[in-house]
């Protein structure tokens, strides 16, 4: 086995516009050596699951504060499936309210960390969800 590279895409879906979170986890996958592909704010479902598709990613970090996680994991979720992606992890950063963690776990979505979560933690389950 080759030692690739984990190809991370880390995105701002809807229409929240505070992107600090995602800068910082960005830097941190990239500083453990990971290869970072940071989208910007304001992506749609759509948008997210074609720019991983196109950079041919192994994780998608999703950062979510505005409260409409439950409205886009299932859609981006359902977007890499319809393309192909089924292997690709999927993790969440944001506000993310405790009763929603189960459901999100059952939609595949590998790791949710609120804010204060420690970069070394996200690392860490970012490297193990891709190699397990």
């Amino acid at each position: 086995m080759t030692n690739k590279k984990i190809r991370v895409l880390v995105a701002k879906p809807g229409l929240d516009g505070h992107d600090r979170g995602a800068k910082v986890v960005a830097r941190a996958l990239r500083d453990a050596g990971m290869e970072v592909i940071y989208t910007g704010l304001r992506q749609t479902p759509e948008m997210i699951a074609e720019a991983a598709l196109q950079e041919d990613v192994d994780v998608v970090g999703l950062s979510i504060l505005s409260g409409a996680h439950m409205a886009l994991t299932p859609r981006i979720m359902e977007l890499l499936k319809a393309n192909g992606q089924t292997h690709v992890k999927v993790f969440i950063g944001g506000i993310i309210p405790d009763e929603d963690l189960q459901q999100l776990k059952e939609m595949g979505v590998t790791g949710v960390f609120g804010p204060g979560a420690s970069t070394e933690d996200i690392i860490r389950d970012v490297q193990t969800a891709v190699a397990g």
